[in-house]
């Protein structure tokens, strides 16, 4: 008990050194500080969309879309509904690599199929915006914004079929609304914000003992996730070694004995891939050395007479 407790102060003490540091533009604090924080994520849509009359009428956190049988899931940062039915997904990536083309496509498309029942006319798919706020300029042109849009190549125009990708560059500074904000997402310290409702809500679960132990109880849960997920692979490795353990051992106890019946989950499932193979070099064995025929070989071996045709066209490869 001694040495749990001592654990769980030390991650506590971890917790609270890896809080200072976060910024709004960090995955796990971004989800925080925007959970049922509706009027913090209108301010940032406000900013980015350039709709001043967006309003936000609901916020999910972590939000599970729906999906196809064998497709893959997607779960969205931010995901929330305005007054006129438009969509949004508000997505924090710091990886360029978390930012690729095609899955601003898949999120968009996971959003299509989300807000379309069976039955529904193609008419009532609504507007959809698909948000990557990058820490980096993933395309290198120096802009605040990068939105994409379906054009019509042979006329040129603007497709317009409601869904809409943007990505914002998180390292643009100048003193817009977007320069300022893309500044208060990066900063750590909430006094070095510009926006007073980023720096109180910052301020809150930095400082507020509340919002304190709400970001360490979601640090725990993120470590307690990590260490099933641990234990889940290390079974599933031990599983993969237990089965080509199980594998040599099969083949070599029927070689010698025909009779591997293992002890283990590896050594059973090796002797189900191995031991047929190893019982049918015994047979070889025992007919060359001690010139025994096939049905006393198999009679040794204990092999069952629903089996024995199958044993017999294996001696002939």
């Amino acid at each position: 008990m001694h040495d749990l407790e001592q654990r769980k102060e030390r991650e506590r003490q971890e917790d609270l050194a890896k809080l200072r540091g976060l910024r709004p533009i960090d995955d796990d604090f971004m989800r925080c500080i925007f959970r049922d924080n509706i009027p913090l994520a209108q301010m940032v849509l406000r900013i980015i969309t350039g709709i001043d009359d967006l309003e936000i009428t609901k916020l999910e956190t972590q939000k599970d879309m729906k999906r196809l049988v064998g497709a893959r899931s997607v779960c969205l940062d931010a995901y929330g509904n305005d007054a006129e039915g438009r969509k949004y997904d508000l997505e924090i990536q710091r990886s360029d690599r978390g930012a690729g083309k095609r899955r601003a496509r898949y999120h968009a498309s996971s959003m299509d199929i989300e807000n379309l029942d069976a039955g529904q006319d193609f008419d009532d798919l609504p507007d959809t915006y698909t948000i990557f706020i990058t820490e980096h300029d993933v395309f290198g042109r120096g802009k605040a914004f990068y939105p994409i849009e379906r054009v019509n190549m042979a006329t040129e125009e603007l497709f317009n079929d409601g869904e809409h990708i943007l990505y914002v560059n998180g390292e643009y500074r100048d003193e817009s609304e977007i320069g300022k904000l893309m500044h208060d997402f990066s900063c750590w310290n909430p006094d070095d914000m510009h926006y007073e409702l980023l720096r109180d809500t910052t301020r809150y679960y930095k400082e507020n003992p509340k919002g304190v132990e709400i970001m360490c109880r979601a640090f725990e849960q993120t470590r307690e996730e990590g260490r099933i997920e641990g234990r889940a692979e290390g079974r599933a490795e031990g599983r993969i070694e237990g089965r080509a353990e199980g594998r040599i051992e099969g083949r070599a106890e029927g070689r010698i004995e025909g009779r591997a019946e293992g002890r283990i989950e590896g050594r059973t499932e090796g002797r189900a891939e191995g031991l047929e193979e190893g019982r049918v070099e015994a047979m070889r064995k025992m007919m060359k050395e001690l010139s025994f025929s096939a049905e006393q070989a198999m009679n040794v071996l204990g092999i069952p007479d629903s089996d024995r045709k199958r044993y017999t066209e294996s001696l002939k490869v």
